[in-house]
């Protein structure tokens, strides 16, 4: 009845007048006890002169406070900031003391009036000491008496370092989160048993099922930055082995006003593993690239298209013209901008197969750059409609490299894919195909054609991730073509960073490749996937097999058997050294497919394909008998 009588009290803040007023009633105490102390503890001195010299003590003390504003923090969520607070306090009451007793022995103006200045200095060591240790203390009995009853989580820290003390604070602070801190994990085993705030760290070696049951542990949440992907993939493939919640703390860049809150600690998703760290477009020479040009992006709807658009309105760009046959997708776009305010953006619903209309959109807006990232993509359909592909990748590259030189373009950036490396299907050799065809326009044009190859990006239409989840969000299986099969992963906003910043330092001729890091085993990817789902595998959610589609990989390349790579000033980018090629024939035979494609002849259309790329091999697919 008490507890929650003052559970009731503490809910509410402090009046600041009834902080003033306790304070000022410490300081009269703490006057009294130095006294005490200087006279060992006995009433051997002029209690006359005490009498007197304690109203001048109060009017300073309340002067002190008010100039001060110590009584003004809120108290059940006093910091360091408030303990500077009462130490300014302190020191102007200590101040003031000296100048009126210093004021009055020179001027003689209360003869009874004095005070040692032993006494003053007792007295201010106990102010700041009592008056701090007092803040603290109610914050003690507020989170004893508030949260106490209302704990419904035992959580450990990932990390006993600073991310792992700030988590701490936080979640102590906000009751909100009724979480209760059990201790640290921490890879450092010079840190197992040590005591941070009075809360033990563990060895990450020693939290195993029987741990976490004898610990009654709710989660465990992740709080360490700066860490490898790989080895963040690593703790919470191993985390997620004991059935509980994993939560991890966001990036320093994402915290809100540069102060973490604890709304942002969430559960771990898939894409917080696989994301990589933040680049920033700080280079001064992408702001003078964009500045004062028209750009143009073709499959601007697209998960990758539409990145650029985005990221390009962060420059000073004269127009940005978005091209795309997606009438919906691209419509969404077009609000996206309408509602951010963001000016000179014209959307476009037209196909790069209709070169008339290209043409006619080029010739009317005159754009300096364009950035092509229309493209079909997806493996298995292309291996059905190379007609389709052919049209789209090969003819609708080819109608809008062309056009770009007619309108002399400046810059002409293709998206390409790391599937071009090798080619086993339709799709990647048609992307191949443009790649070479781009490279023979360079030679003799005044437009820099330049290429950018990289691999898979999380959160695209189509990819695995969202396919995963929809899968465990009906029950299962999910689906796996092959054990053992990998792939790249990166973030979108990443890859288009790079894709600008190579925009930028391509001098025309260059494919540059991206460095994808570590590539991911999928079926990993998925155990981790059920696991983060707070589902057991095979029990509630199981894996199937079902073999590779056809022109799938088991390995992705980033480049090609003939290819190596030069280093460029930035870490993540580099130029793939590709073999030289007969330029007039490759153009021909790629022209030469282009007219050949519209007798609808499959079979031939790849056959054709094949001879162009000669390193493109069918591999699980109805094309492998053209390779014999």
């Amino acid at each position: 009845m008490i507890s929650s009588v003052f559970r009731e009290l503490l809910k509410r803040n402090t009046p600041r007048w009834l902080v003033l007023i306790i304070d000022i009633y410490i300081v009269i105490n703490t006057f009294i006890l130095s006294y005490l102390i200087r006279f060992n503890f006995s009433f051997n001195f002029d209690t006359s002169k005490f009498i007197i010299q304690l109203p001048v003590v109060i009017v300073i003390t309340l002067i002190s406070f008010l100039i001060i504003g110590s009584y003004k923090g809120i108290i059940r969520h006093t910091g360091i900031k408030d303990s500077i607070n009462v130490l300014l306090s302190s020191l102007l009451i200590f101040a003031f003391l000296i100048g009126v007793v210093m004021i009055n022995h020179q001027f003689k103006l209360v003869s009874q009036f004095t005070i040692p200045r032993s006494i003053i200095a007792i007295h201010f060591l106990l102010n700041v000491v009592v008056l701090v240790v007092s803040r603290f203390l109610y914050k003690e009995l507020y989170t004893l008496l508030l949260a106490g009853s209302e704990i419904e989580k035992r959580a450990l820290i990932y990390g006993a370092g600073e991310a792992g003390m700030l988590v701490y604070s936080i979640l102590k602070d906000d009751k909100r989160s009724k979480i209760q801190i059990i201790g640290f994990i921490d890879d450092d085993k010079r840190k197992s048993g040590s005591k941070l705030n009075g809360v033990k760290v563990y060895n990450s070696d020693k939290i195993n099922k029987s741990f976490i049951q004898e610990k009654h542990i709710n989660e465990i949440i992740l709080a360490i930055q700066n860490i490898k992907p790989s080895r963040l993939l690593e703790i919470v493939d191993n985390i997620s082995k004991l059935q509980i919640e994993v939560k991890i703390v966001p990036p320093v860049k994402s915290w809100i006003e540069g102060d973490l809150q604890a709304k942002q600690i969430k559960s771990v998703k898939i894409e917080d593993l696989l994301g990589r760290t933040p680049i920033e477009l700080n280079n001064p020479v992408l702001y003078n690239e964009f500045n004062n040009k028209v750009i143009l992006v073709t499959g601007s709807a697209g998960s990758i298209g539409s990145e650029i658009a985005r990221q390009i309105t962060n420059f000073n760009f004269t127009q940005l013209i978005l091209i795309d046959q997606a009438e919906s997708d691209l419509y969404n776009l077009q609000q996206f901008f309408i509602n951010k305010n963001i000016e000179n953006v014209i959307s476009i619903v037209a196909d790069v197969q209709d070169k008339e209309r290209m043409n006619t959109i080029f010739e009317k807006y005159k754009p300096n750059l364009v950035f092509h990232a229309a493209a079909y993509k997806h493996v298995p359909f292309m291996e059905e409609n190379p007609y389709e592909a052919v049209k789209t990748n090969v003819i609708g590259s080819k109608n809008i490299a062309d056009i770009s030189i007619q309108n002399k373009v400046e810059k002409f950036v293709m998206i390409s894919t790391d599937k071009a490396v090798n080619p086993t299907n339709v799709m990647g050799a048609t992307k191949r195909i443009a790649e070479m065809y781009i490279n023979c326009l360079n030679k003799n044009s005044s437009t820099k054609f330049i290429t950018t190859r990289f691999g898979n990006v999380l959160g695209s239409n189509g990819s695995v991730i969202p396919l995963f989840q929809s899968q465990i969000k009906n029950g299962g299986p999910i689906t796996v073509t092959h054990k053992n099969i990998t792939r790249y992963f990166m973030t979108i906003p990443e890859a288009c960073q790079l894709v600008l910043e190579a925009g930028c330092m391509g001098k025309g001729g260059e494919i540059f490749v991206f460095d994808m890091g570590k590539s991911i085993k999928i079926y990993d990817l998925a155990l981790n996937m059920i696991r983060l789902s707070g589902l057991k595998f095979p029990e509630e959610i199981d894996i199937k097999i079902t073999g590779l589609r056809p022109g799938e990989k088991i390995y992705e390349e980033l480049i090609g058997d003939s290819e190596n790579t030069m280093p460029t000033y930035h870490d993540k980018i580099m130029i793939a050294k590709t073999a030289s090629i007969d330029l007039i024939k490759v153009k021909q035979q790629i022209e030469d497919l282009c007219v050949f494609n519209n007798e609808i002849n499959f079979e031939q259309t790849v056959f054709k394909m094949k001879q162009i790329v000669p390193e493109y091999i069918s591999n699980n697919s109805t094309y492998e008998v053209l390779d014999k």
